[in-house]
Parts: structure tokens; sequence; C-alpha cells
């Protein structure tokens, strides 16, 4: 372990789910790759944190959850664009303003698809995994079963 994670400052965490860092300790990169814009290897996780050690895929389907998180991900950036564009230009049935948001709202979800679904993963991971003060004594969740050959396999 570095000598940079041995302070005792507690990270916030909402910086580090939208960095994707391990929920146990807050420090660790969740996925192999930082670029989520890799398509061929953005969503490669880690097998554990590299900082404490925590285990990142809990149990075989661990993740298939994430797909409500990711959906509500997207439902607030479509109402945050929608009342964005509401405020900014506003909206008429006399013209195709409508129709613009809906472009550009369309093309901005698919734009933004693989950070949403890495903080979805990130966020379904925190609601199992919580923050320990004692990361760093390893204290870690132990994973309920685990089936080697199904690992990463959905």
């Amino acid at each position: 372990m570095c000598a940079q994670y041995k302070t005792n400052e507690k990270p916030g965490l909402l910086l580090s789910v939208l960095k994707c860092k391990c929920t146990r300790c807050r420090r660790g990169d969740m996925y192999q790759t930082a670029n989520p814009y890799d398509l061929k290897n953005f969503m490669k996780m880690n097998e554990r944190c590299p900082v404490c050690g925590q285990l990142l895929d809990l149990e075989p389907g661990f993740y298939y959850g994430t797909n409500m998180i990711s959906y509500a991900l997207a439902f607030l950036m479509s109402i945050a664009s929608f009342f964005l564009w509401w405020a900014i230009i506003g909206f008429s049935f006399e013209d195709n303003r409508l129709f613009w948001w809906i472009g550009i709202n369309a093309f901005l979800l698919i734009a933004l698809q693989p950070p949403l679904m890495r903080i979805s993963r990130t966020v379904w991971l925190a609601f199992f995994v919580r923050y320990s003060p004692k990361w760093m004594e390893g204290d870690v969740v132990a994973v309920e079963r685990i089936n080697k050959e199904q690992m990463a396999n959905w």
C-alpha cells in the first residue's frame, strides 16, 4: 500500500462514486482502464480493489441489478436536460424546438452511456459494501458464494 493512502481522511461518497472508486476504501480503482470510452475494455473490472483488497464481484450475477440504477440515471439526465432546455431555449408547438430537444437528449444518452454504466455499477456496489474506517486493517466484505467459472460471465 502506498503512503498516499495512509491518511485517515474519509473521501467523499459522491466524488468517489463519480470516479468509480472502491466503495470500501474509496481510493482504489474499480476498473482496469480509466477511460470509459475504450469500448473494448471499459467494463473490465479489477477482481479486487488494488488498495484495500475488497472483492468487487461478490457473487455470480451480482451486477444484474445495475440496470435499475442505469435507468434511473438516464431518466434523471433526461429530466435535467428538459428543464435546462426549457429555461434556456423554451418549448413551442409552433416550431421544431421540442424535436430538437428529443434528438439532442437521445444523442446525450447514447454518448454518456459508457460512463453511466460504470457509475451504476459503483452505486450498486455501494448498496452492499459500505465505507469502512478500518479498511487499512483488511476489513473487507466476505463473499457469500463464488463460482470462478462464472465470474464476469454476464
